[in-house]
């Protein structure tokens, strides 16, 4: 009976917890077959090393998403939702970034050269040793 009575009191943690956010498999499986991922649930997904050249992925949510070493050339991404993805080494040269939410995004070591970004929100970004050239990203200064 003792035994029961603590299994029941950890069943109220369990459920406020709830399970972790993950992507949907077959949103990453359209993205990596079709290059084309609109509005797809791509949340913590882990994209390391894709190369997803010229992607249509406007309004995708892709926060927590690891991106690091991704060759995201041309890529639209109007919208989507990368906050606290890593894009660490990140090739990011033409791609659209307009009305994305970038905050808390790490872009160590990523090539950005020009980027749409207008209207994004750029807050609490990483951009340790990134390469940004023709791109509204301000790095420090006045």
């Amino acid at each position: 009976m003792r035994q029961m009575i603590l299994t029941l009191a950890a069943i109220p943690i369990l459920l406020v917890a709830g399970p972790a956010r993950a992507e949907n498999p077959e949103h990453v499986q359209q993205l990596l077959s079709t290059g084309a991922c609109q509005s797809c649930d791509l949340t913590n997904a882990d994209l390391s090393g894709t190369h997803l050249i010229g992607a249509d992925l406007r309004e995708a949510d892709l926060s927590g998403a690891s991106l690091v070493n991704s060759n995201l050339e041309g890529a639209d991404l109007e919208g989507a939702n990368l906050s606290q993805a890593n894009l660490t080494g990140a090739f990011l040269t033409n791609a659209n970034f307009s009305y994305a939410n970038l905050n808390n995004t790490d872009l160590t070591n990523a090539t950005m050269f020009h980027a749409l970004v207008e209207g994004a929100s750029i807050q609490n970004v990483d951009l340790t040793n990134a390469q940004i050239l023709g791109t509204d990203i301000s790095v420090g200064g006045d």
